[in-house]
């Protein structure tokens, strides 16, 4: 399978290397396009690639594009397809008909990555056009589940919803890491300790809501004793309307992700 990213930057660079780990990609099978020279060397010297400065370059005659630039830059990555190709866009907010029409191309699929892709612990999610034909749907899903784990969705207006939650959700975490370690350090702790202890407490209450299965809700009651330390502490974030907070942020992460892909 000959395969073509454009752009060679923190997401098509770790789509590369999990692909290329897992074996659903083969070095000598990909062109990189990406316009800065210095990033194009370092990407060939790292993965053995081949590299180009322009995406028509490396377009023609791969059996799967993968656009990974700003949507800003989505017009200036159009280069011609070849027919049957796999068009996998992970441009944030640019809709299959858009996409469908400047590449004057019907076999799309259209991912929300987050950044946790770059650790292999991502979250996609992802809709296709009904051109994509069932290998082309395998090939997409073993490749997002190279990084990560991933839904399919049938709906597109679903993408806009899996933006606000999790695209940006990470930032919500780090936000709330940002605040679990100045509150360590308020009480007494030394920075790093205090840091080392917010993000691996984040991590494991994530893989164990993970790997139980259970409601979270359960599992926040299961650490909460009657009268004890967390109560005390989550009768405080009740009380600053963090859960009401964090409804709100992703409410409204979904109306400007409505927004920037313009009309459905």
């Amino acid at each position: 399978m000959q395969v073509a990213i454009v752009g060679g930057g923190v997401m098509g660079e770790a789509m590369l290397a999990a692909a290329l780990e897992r074996g659903i990609f083969v070095a000598a099978d990909v062109t990189i396009a990406e316009i800065i020279e210095p990033r194009r060397e370092e990407l060939r010297a790292a993965y053995g690639v081949s590299v180009v400065p322009t995406p028509g370059e490396a377009t023609g005659t791969a059996d799967l594009v993968v656009l990974s630039v700003k949507p800003q830059d989505a017009k200036s990555a159009r280069g011609s397809l070849k027919p049957g190709a796999l068009l996998l866009s992970v441009m944030a907010g640019v809709r299959l008909a858009t996409l469908t029409a400047d590449f004057a191309h019907p076999n799309v699929v259209r991912v929300m990555p987050n950044t946790p892709v770059a650790a292999k612990a991502g979250m996609s999610v992802w809709t296709a056009t009904a051109e994509v034909t069932a290998e082309q749907r395998r090939t997409t899903q073993s490749l997002l589940e190279s990084f990560g784990r991933e839904i399919y969705v049938e709906d597109e207006k679903k993408i806009d919803m899996a933006t606000a939650l999790s695209g940006s959700g990470p930032a919500y975490v780090f936000l709330v890491i940002e605040a679990m370690v100045e509150g360590g350090v308020a009480v007494g702790l030394p920075r790093a300790q205090a840091q080392e202890m917010a993000i691996q407490t984040v991590l494991g209450s994530a893989v164990y809501a993970q790997e139980s299965g259970r409601d979270p809700a359960v599992l926040r009651g299961q650490v909460t004793s009657p009268a004890g330390t967390t109560a005390a502490g989550l009768l405080e974030l009740e009380k600053g309307a963090l859960r009401a907070t964090i409804i709100k942020a992703i409410r409204a992460a979904h109306r400007r992700a409505v927004e920037l892909g313009g009309p459905a």
